[in-house]
């Protein structure tokens, strides 16, 4: 069972997903929770602490998914755009629930979101040796995570292996020597 930290910040991030962060209230977070208010302000003071503590959260999956990018076999630029799906995570939820409050103009939220950016985009960048391409790369994984995030249910599609295989094909296409060169 998760600590009463982990289920809170459990529940902060489901609201935000869910409901957004006006429904976000302290009152909120400890009843789905199931902790007393003064259990949660135990352990977060304010709702910036636990924007604060959902910002560490995003960050340190993100660090992880970088390794896992950088040593992926296939190396970064198929990591990024066959793992830019949306699977319900750690990581996914962390981002869509970061993405609401960056959304609505939260400073930390949009610090945290830019530099998670950066960093993806650098990754890419060292591997490809180019900044335009490695832009292309995490463009087409974005579009493919933002179809796949924000519009389950609505009529798109999840990517087929067959056009995900001719989009990794791309991807392929765009690292090769003579695009680079370009």
């Amino acid at each position: 069972m998760a600590s009463s930290k982990e289920r809170i910040l459990d529940s902060f991030e489901s609201i935000l997903i869910r409901d957004g962060e006006r429904a976000a209230t302290m009152e909120a977070v400890a009843a789905a929770a199931d902790v007393s208010k003064g259990g949660l302000l135990y352990h977060f003071p304010s709702k910036e602490a636990l924007v604060d503590a959902l910002g560490e959260r995003l960050l340190a999956l993100s660090a992880r998914d970088r390794e896992l990018m950088t040593a992926d076999p296939e190396g970064p630029a198929r990591y990024y755009v066959r793992t830019s799906v949306f699977e319900d995570s750690g990581l996914d939820r962390a981002l869509v629930a970061m993405a609401r409050l960056a959304q609505q103009g939260h400073p930390k939220a949009q610090q945290n979101f830019a530099l998670i950016q950066e960093l993806w985009l650098e990754t890419l960048e060292s591997a490809l040796g180019s900044h335009t391409v490695a832009r292309a790369v995490k463009l087409m994984g974005d579009g493919l995570y933002y179809d796949a995030a924000f519009f389950a249910g609505s009529g798109s599609h999840q990517q087929s292996s067959d056009e995900m295989e001719q989009l990794l094909e791309l991807v392929d296409l765009l690292q090769s020597p003579q695009r680079r060169d370009a």
